[in-house]
């Protein structure tokens, strides 16, 4: 982040003739059936005040607030980032006309999860759209998918836990991932096993739209068989087994077997998770695995679909 944001940001200038010199986006067909796009920026490769202050443009007041709040310039530059990836993702999909970033609405489920309000952007017919966004301060992430909720987490595989992972995972994991985290005795692999898991439970919780209060991780088991050879966990949860990890939850009331996963190396650097809900209409065709498209952007700079290249590395994923 270049030294004065904060003073930078304080005096973005409102005009509209800033704003129309905004480069276009490029437009983007929505996602098909079972399919999703990834959308990711790495802020270090984010360059110049003059972009930064583009970016702030585009940002409602509210957001603009909420962005100048953060304390820290790292802090403040993954909340543009992540609001400005949000508004510059959406508004390339071309719904029945173009949207600008800026036009963009939003609101907030009775849960609390945002949301495209989209009969406050003058836009008749919109789609159900989901997104959800995720950021670190070395990546933010947003998932977009058509007709199914969506939750994306990002970690970095480095990243410096406090305490020991099992005193971890024995406050907020299952019995189960416990056991499996403890079989595992090398230390760096039970690290990685444990940000595996977290992600993945984090991209669940937030797919659910409940928040973390509604849904602890404690009470859902993610099996993770393909990673760490666990075949079979307790007979009192009821589980489904997809191709490379299982979510179980304790309560049976709550469909957990319409959900499905992936779970990916994003920049050699971090785990990347994904859940959507399972496309109800085709769920008879269980050989056809979740459908995933990654771009790589720095918005209003240059996009580059990085899908079937080093840079994305399938770990597991649903069917």
């Amino acid at each position: 982040m270049p030294r004065g944001f904060h003073r930078m940001r304080l005096n973005c200038c409102s005009d509209s003739k800033f704003f129309s010199s905004l480069p276009p986006l490029s437009p983007i067909p929505l996602p098909s059936s079972r399919e999703t796009h990834l959308w990711y920026v790495i802020p270090n490769e984010v360059k110049g005040e003059s972009l930064m202050n583009k970016y702030m443009e585009i940002l409602s007041p509210c957001e603009k607030e909420h962005v100048l709040s953060m304390q820290g310039e790292e802090l403040r530059t993954s909340a543009l980032l992540a609001r400005t990836l949000v508004r510059t993702t959406i508004a390339r999909y071309q719904i029945n006309s173009s949207i600008s970033p800026k036009s963009l609405k939003f609101r907030k489920s009775i849960h609390g999860k945002p949301e495209v309000d989209w009969q406050q952007c003058d836009h008749c017919g919109a789609p159900p759209l989901h997104f959800n966004i995720s950021h670190t301060s070395s990546v933010v992430a947003c998932g977009v998918t058509v007709n199914s909720p969506i939750g994306v987490d990002v970690e970095a595989k480095k990243r410096t836990v406090k305490h020991n992972v099992l005193n971890l995972a024995r406050r907020y994991f299952s019995e189960h991932e416990l056991e499996v985290l403890s079989a595992v005795k090398d230390p760096h692999l039970q690290h990685q096993e444990f940000m595996k898991l977290w992600t993945l439970k984090e991209a669940y919780v937030k797919a659910l739209g409940r928040g973390f209060s509604a849904s602890p991780f404690n009470t859902f088991t993610i099996l993770f068989g393909s990673a760490i050879g666990v075949t079979s966990h307790n007979n009192n949860i009821s589980s489904v087994i997809p191709q490379a990890s299982e979510i179980s939850v304790d309560d049976p009331s709550d469909q957990t077997g319409n959900w499905q996963f992936m779970l990916l190396e994003l920049a050699g650097s971090h785990y990347a998770a994904i859940c959507t809900e399972k496309d109800v209409i085709n769920e008879g065709n269980r050989k056809a695995p979740m459908k995933l498209t990654v771009w790589k952007t720095i918005p209003f700079v240059e996009d580059k679909c990085v899908s079937g290249t080093e840079t994305v590395h399938i770990l597991c994923g649903s069917r």
